[in-house]
């Protein structure tokens, strides 16, 4: 456009109360919230609109002039999505508010430097976010941008928190060596008090909690979380960590433990699940004694332990013992000692592997302990796969069930339910003409007296249904057997019995009839 006329440029100043309508490309000045305004002109001159524009400077509040904001979700293509009912009433957000719907931690004044204390900050977080009201409003996820938090004292949890991270790698609250802090994390209530303390005052007990992609970490012999009279806490894809290798972890002087449980008898800690977690580097994965109900460990890792998952009897009775601890599809390795104890009842394990586990960190061909121990009835191991062969789970077995009526299943071959043993059914063939006796199979198994053997012969038209029962050479008794049996016809199949050491070898001979058998046979023990 033409420039008409030059002129000095007029202004005005004074309290932004008292601003008026400014001439066109008038500056007004506000001294007292320092902002600037530019007069629009007239609409004869050309103004879309009688009044003043404000000029942006270094201390214009920005949310405050982007009042509105729609998500459009638009692509490529130039597609958009629809927010309100109809095209024309889109769903409108201040910048403000849409902003307002995250917080991290950072916002708090949380460095993840690794060197700065962060204690102080995520535990204002906390507060601020979820103990300050009842307005569930307020309650924000909070997130861990990348970075290592520093901590000198432990990270109070309150109910209705979430908390996300980066992934466990990623997003690590790490306690100081030096700290005196008994936990890196633990539950508190609504006002985060913590302890015997949980529920005074009006408070909420924990609950409803979720925390995930997340490390918790510890640089000093410590437990590393304990969660405490809380229920409906959900831990997916986090990380607990202690300080402790293989050469701390031939005792459990220590005892320390990734995850411990507190409760009473008005907050019982329950339905606390471990999904795609990792617990490593202390005595204990899990161990606990107090009255818990519903924990679950579900795809899980413990590895670099001495033990794995103890729960044991509560001082007070059993009506206070942990009960209802399933651990599905979990790995086990680099454990010293035991993978998984239950002293107390009504508890399972389903499809888990365990590796160097029970071996002393000696591999698997240096058994040293069962690797799993029920030491209470009415325990349950169904699934569970390990790489202990059957040569040397012999001298220690896989699945001990300590003459308890609890029930194992191991390696998909045989189930013991109490000091009852049953091995999977196998079928050997036996050759026509066989004169001289030989091996049809044969069964190694320590500290057993006798042994059943239910056994089904099928040659060509002839069938044979009956059960060896052996009384070994334990002690100074000589071996013995009896086979009792039912067929259709002669089947021309005789079987006999010899053992060398704790080897049991099941012999046969055959006559000629130019037909093959097929002798399939099931195992059974009392342990």
């Amino acid at each position: 456009m033409a420039i008409v006329q030059i002129s000095r440029i007029t202004q005005r100043k004074g309290l932004q109360e008292d601003l008026p309508q400014l001439a066109g490309a008038e500056l007004g000045w506000s001294v007292d919230e320092r902002r600037l305004f530019i007069g629009n002109g007239t609409l004869a001159e050309g103004a879309p609109v009688v009044g003043n524009t404000e000029v942006l400077t270094e201390f214009s509040d920005i949310l405050v002039l982007v009042q509105d904001y729609t998500y459009s979700g638009q692509a490529a293509t130039g597609y958009t999505v629809q927010t309100g009912v109809t095209p024309g009433t889109p769903v409108e957000l201040s910048l403000q508010n849409w902003m307002d719907q995250f917080a991290t931690v950072k916002d708090f004044g949380a460095v993840g430097d690794g060197v700065t204390d962060d204690t102080a900050a995520i535990n204002r977080a906390l507060y601020q976010l979820y103990c300050r009201e009842t307005n569930t409003a307020i309650r924000r996820k909070l997130f861990f941008p990348a970075g290592v938090y520093k901590v000198s004292d432990t990270i109070v949890i309150p109910p209705y928190a979430t908390l996300a991270g980066e992934g466990p790698k990623n997003s690590v609250i790490q306690m100081t060596a030096t700290a005196s802090a008994t936990y890196v994390m633990r539950t508190g209530d609504s006002l985060q008090q913590t302890g015997v303390n949980i529920g005074t005052n009006g408070a909420t007990a924990p609950t409803s909690v979720t925390i995930e992609n997340m490390c918790f970490k510890t640089l000093k012999t410590i437990d590393v979380a304990c969660i405490e009279q809380a229920d409906e806490f959900v831990l997916n894809q986090v990380e607990f960590l202690g300080p402790l290798t293989t050469a701390d972890l031939t005792t459990d002087a220590d005892d320390t433990a990734c995850i411990r449980f507190d409760s009473t008898a008005a907050n019982e800690t329950r339905q606390i699940k471990f999904d795609n977690c990792v617990f490593s580097g202390c005595t204990y994965g899990m161990k606990t004694d107090v009255q818990v109900r519903g924990v679950d460990f579900s795809g899980s890792e413990f590895r670099v332990l001495y033990e794995g998952v103890v729960a044991e009897p509560n001082p007070l009775g059993t009506a206070f013992n942990p009960r209802g601890i399933g651990i599905h599809s979990c790995d086990f390795d680099t454990i010293y000692a035991r993978g998984i104890v239950f002293e107390v009842e009504r508890n399972a394990t389903v499809q888990n592997t365990f590796g160097d586990v029970g071996n002393h960190f000696g591999g698997t061909t240096q058994p040293f302990s069962s690797i799993i121990d029920f030491i209470s009835a009415n325990n349950i191991s169904v699934g569970d796969i390990f790489d202990r062969t059957d040569q040397y789970a012999t001298t220690h077995q896989r699945i001990n069930l300590n003459g308890t009526a609890s029930i194992g299943f191991t390696n998909g071959q045989q189930v013991a339910m109490g000091p009852y043993v049953r091995e999977s059914g196998l079928t050997v063939t036996l050759n026509n003409n066989v004169t001289s006796p030989t091996t049809a199979f044969s069964y190694s198994e320590l500290g057993i007296w006798t042994v059943g053997i239910d056994y089904n012969i099928s040659r060509a038209a002839t069938y044979r249904t009956g059960k060896l029962t052996v009384i070994l050479e334990n002690g100074t008794g000589a071996l013995t057997y009896t086979d009792d049996f039912s067929e259709n016809a002669a089947t021309g199949i005789t079987l006999t019995v010899t053992q060398t050491g704790s080897e049991l070898f099941v012999k046969y001979v055959s006559t000629n009839t130019g037909d093959t058998a097929s002798l399939t046979y099931s195992i059974t023990h009392i342990s």
